[in-house]
């Protein structure tokens, strides 16, 4: 990497969703820098939330899985760009990955997941996984 790429990248990010590779959202990464697939502990659920538009998930106390996704680094420009273009409720906060790294991503309030009864799809093996098995 060139070390004006190296000062422009700001943040890793955990991508487990509609902008993972392959899916039709990973536009919105705007060529950030795939870094390793890789999962979280087994501390989340996974939902799919407004009719299959994107993922939604939590952190539990137990009962929780190991959610597979993808990390990225973003320039503070690709990371602005994303954040513009997350649908309603999403906010970041910090997710713990199987190796004890802790990282941002994308969550969904749990109060919302149940107020609409959004569909838990957390033994899909992901957002790709329950995605490809709709078809």
């Amino acid at each position: 990497m060139q070390s004006t790429e190296r000062l422009k990248v700001t943040k890793r990010f955990f991508i487990c969703g509609s902008a993972l590779r392959g899916q039709p959202d990973h536009q919105n990464l705007q060529s950030a820098k795939f870094v390793k697939e890789t999962k979280t502990q087994p501390k989340y659920r996974l939902h799919s939330v407004d009719n299959d538009r994107h993922p939604g998930i939590y952190e539990v106390a137990e009962g929780g899985i190991a959610i597979p996704g993808e990390i990225y680094e973003m320039t503070s420009e690709q990371y602005a760009h994303l954040m513009h273009s997350e649908p309603p409720h999403l906010y970041e906060g910090q997710v713990i990955l199987e190796d004890g790294e802790v990282i941002s991503a994308m969550l969904y309030p749990r109060e919302v997941v149940e107020q609409y009864n959004w569909p838990d799809i957390s033994d899909f093996g992901g957002w790709a996984a329950y995605q490809a098995s709709q078809k």
